[in-house]
C-alpha cells in the first residue's frame, strides 16, 4: 500500500503477508511478494538511490559557491589590512612634503635675516624662523608617531596574512575536492539512470503508469504490510477483501483503498 500525504491515491501497493500460527506465536511472517511487487520494489529501490545522487550533485556548486564566498573574505581582509598599511604610508608621505616645504622656508628666512639692515625687519624674520622651526618639530613629532603605527600595522599584517593565506590555501583544496566529487557524482547519477531504466523493463505498463503517478508526488513509495486487518498506513480497519487480495487471495496484487488518505 503507498503512503502519500494529501489527496488520496486511486490505487495503492500491498504485499502479501501471512501469520505464523505454529505454536501459537501469533507474529507476522512476510512471505515472498508476487513478481509484480517484487519488480516494483526493485524499482524503488533504484529510483530512490538515483534521488540520493541527484541530490548531492545538486548540493556540490552550493557547496563550491559557499567556500568561494569564504575564500572572498580571506582577500578581503587581506586587501584592508593592506588599505590600512597605504594610508599610513600616505600620511608619512604627506608629513614629508610638509616638512620639506617647511626647511625650505627656514632657509629663505635665514637668508633673508643675514642681509637686512633694520631692526624691525630681523626681528620680524626672527619669529617666522622661530614658528617655522615650532612647526617643523611638530611635523617630525607626527611623522614619528606615523613611522610607529605603520610598523606595527606591518606586524600585524604580516602575522594576519600568513593565517589568512594558509586559510585560503585550505578553501581551495576543498574545491578542488567538490570537483572532483562533481565528476564522480555525475558519473554515479549516469549509472544509477541505467540501472533504474533496466529495472522499469520487467515492470508492466499499466503498473508503471500508477508507479509513475505515485512516485511523482512523493518519493520513496512505501508499500506497508498489512496485518491484522489494519492498514500499515493509517492502521484504520480495512474490508476482507482487501485483506484477502493483500494476502495473494485475489487476481491482481495492486489493491485499491480509496478510504485511506495516508496510502
Amino acid at each position: 500500500e503507498k503512503k502519500t500525504r494529501g489527496k488520496r491515491p486511486s490505487c495503492a501497493f500491498k504485499t502479501r503477508v501471512s501469520f505464523d500460527r505454529g505454536g501459537g506465536s501469533g507474529k507476522l511472517v512476510p512471505e515472498m511478494p508476487s513478481p509484480a511487487i517484487e519488480s516494483l520494489l526493485i524499482l524503488q529501490d533504484r529510483d530512490v538511490k538515483r534521488l540520493a545522487w541527484e541530490g548531492q550533485l545538486k548540493g556540490v556548486p552550493r557547496d563550491i559557491a559557499a567556500v568561494e564566498a569564504k575564500i572572498a573574505a580571506e582577500k578581503a581582509s587581506i586587501e584592508a589590512a593592506k588599505q590600512e598599511l597605504r594610508e599610513l604610508e600616505v600620511k608619512k608621505k604627506g608629513l614629508e612634503n610638509e616638512i620639506g616645504s617647511a626647511e625650505g622656508k627656514l632657509a629663505k628666512y635665514r637668508t633673508q635675516q643675514s642681509m637686512v639692515k633694520k631692526n624691525d625687519e630681523y626681528q620680524a624674520l626672527g619669529h617666522e624662523i622661530e614658528t617655522t622651526e615650532e612647526a617643523i618639530g611638530d611635523f617630525e613629532g607626527q611623522e614619528l608617531e606615523i613611522m610607529y603605527l605603520i610598523d606595527e600595522a606591518k606586524k600585524r599584517f604580516v602575522a594576519a596574512e600568513a593565517v589568512l593565506k594558509g586559510n585560503i590555501s585550505g578553501h581551495e583544496t576543498r574545491i578542488k575536492t567538490l570537483r572532483e566529487r562533481d565528476v564522480n557524482l555525475a558519473d554515479e547519477l549516469k549509472g544509477a539512470h541505467v540501472e533504474v531504466a533496466t529495472a522499469r523493463g520487467p515492470v508492466g505498463e499499466r503498473n508503471l503508469r500508477v508507479y509513475d503517478r505515485i512516485a511523482a508526488r512523493q518519493m520513496p513509495v512505501v508499500v506497508p504490510l498489512v496485518s491484522l486487518d489494519k492498514c500499515g498506513g493509517c492502521h484504520l480497519k480495512v474490508s476482507g477483501d482487501v485483506i484477502s487480495a493483500a494476502r495473494g487471495k485475489g487476481t491482481d496484487p495492486l489493491v485499491a483503498l480509496p478510504t485511506c488518505d495516508q496510502c
